[in-house]
């Protein structure tokens, strides 16, 4: 059976089973209280918990590596348009999320019992945001004195901070050793991958215990919300999808968005059915050169870079989630807190790994720094599979919109690009 195809048994029998239960025992059931309290919670709080214990490691081996193997001595203007063009479009991706989920409230539908009902058992209890100070406070607070005690403490801000200062010295220095520290950090970086592998194999299980605990104690009053949280999710993909990017590709690249569409079909469907923007890679690079015809050297160094850091869906879907998750558990969320989770969100989308499920440890970061409880996460993981391959198609869609901003204005392939014979090796 298929990753996917487990995870649906445990979706569907933990929402059953804890639907059942509530049903027949209720809310007030000393016996359901014990099964959830004793039983579900414990194992759904364990799976979290192995997550929560990877995302230090794997927030800074990807970062360091993501920066590190851009050669910043080499980027020039490529590189600065990329960069520039990938933290607009991620910032207005980020915007669109919070102003949907503001202005819908797909969480803000659950009564004050029911809400108390979802944070009964809960290892990290609600409670109001840290408040951001002044911008200049803030500012300073993001540079940290000590990396590993911003860790330890979880400042992840200031590990982020530190992480993509250490890949851009990675990055400018030479040297064997270098070289032997940038294989390590790779090293650790395929580890983390590999033992995230591992924990989300147990996702059946945990995500079953989770959606019984939920299930059990709100019964059907929580499928609303997810509903909503759905919708929420598709609408703003789609807004960025097919209104930000049709715009970005006539006035940024010069060219039609129903061109650009149609001749992006097979990325677009490939990036939709692997959930995956580095399985995608391949075939990414194939359509822009083979049918956007774009010059190679263009399209190699935006589409590889953008693989790893140009993660637009990503980013939106992160920044939703946590203010949905928010609403769901009744924390309150000022414009200097919600600015500060946009600002995370697009950093983040640089250490988002492009596979399956690689946003899930970043917001089980981000939902902790708020103090919302970590345990929803086991609402949304039910629905993440298809929220995942959409988000991923807006990734690469992404990707390849700004390879037509980048190119637009660059020197086509030179004859030697094209496999003709350099005359200076004849």
């Amino acid at each position: 059976m298929k990753a996917h195809h487990k995870m649906l048994v445990g979706i569907a029998t933990g929402a059953v089973a804890g639907l059942i239960a509530n049903a027949v025992a209720g809310n007030d059931s000393p016996a359901l209280a014990f099964a959830v309290d004793n039983v579900a919670s414990p194992v759904g709080q364990i799976f979290i918990r192995l997550l929560l214990m990877l995302v230090v490691p794997l927030i800074f081996s990807a970062l360091v590596v993501g920066v590190a193997d851009l050669d910043l001595k080499q980027l020039g203007r490529l590189g600065v348009r990329t960069l520039g063009y990938t933290v607009i479009l991620s910032s207005i991706s980020v915007l669109i999320g919070l102003v949907m989920v503001n202005t819908l409230e797909p969480g803000a539908g659950l009564s004050d019992e029911a809400r108390a009902l979802a944070q009964g058992g809960s290892t990290i209890q609600p409670a109001a945001a840290p408040q951001a100070n002044s911008f200049g406070s803030v500012l300073v607070s993001m540079v940290p004195t000590n990396p590993m005690k911003a860790a330890a403490d979880g400042d992840f801000i200031g590990l982020i901070v530190f992480s993509l200062i250490f890949g851009m010295g990675v990055a400018v220095s030479p040297g064997e050793p270098v070289q032997r520290l940038r294989e390590s950090i790779q090293g650790l970086y395929d580890v983390m991958m590999k033992l995230i592998e591992g924990v989300l194999r147990l996702a059946p299980i945990g995500v079953a215990a989770l959606l019984f605990s939920m299930t059990a104690r709100l019964g059907f009053s929580i499928f609303g919300q997810l509903a909503a949280y759905m919708g929420t999710v598709l609408l703003a993909l789609g807004l960025h999808m097919f209104v930000v990017y049709s715009l970005s590709v006539r006035f940024l690249g010069g060219r039609s968005p129903i061109e650009f569409f149609r001749s992006s079909r097979l990325a677009i469907v490939t990036a939709f059915s692997t959930s995956s923007s580095s399985a995608t890679l391949p075939t990414a690079l194939k359509v822009a050169e083979e049918n956007l015809k774009l010059p190679r050297n263009v399209s190699r160094f935006v589409l590889t870079a953008g693989s790893a850091m140009n993660q637009n869906g990503t980013a939106l879907f992160e920044g939703v989630t946590v203010l949905f998750l928010a609403q769901v558990y009744g924390v309150e969320l000022s414009l200097p807190d919600q600015a500060l989770i946009m600002f995370i969100c697009i950093l983040a989308g640089i250490g988002t790994a492009g596979v399956p499920a690689g946003s899930i440890p970043v917001i089980a970061m981000i939902l902790g720094m708020f103090k919302i409880p970590v345990e929803g996460l086991g609402l949304i993981l039910g629905v993440d599979r298809f929220l995942d391959m959409c988000r991923t198609t807006l990734n690469v869609t992404g990707d390849l919109a700004a390879a037509v901003y980048v190119a637009r204005g660059e020197p086509a392939d030179s004859p030697a690009e094209e496999g003709a014979v350099d005359p200076s090796t004849s």
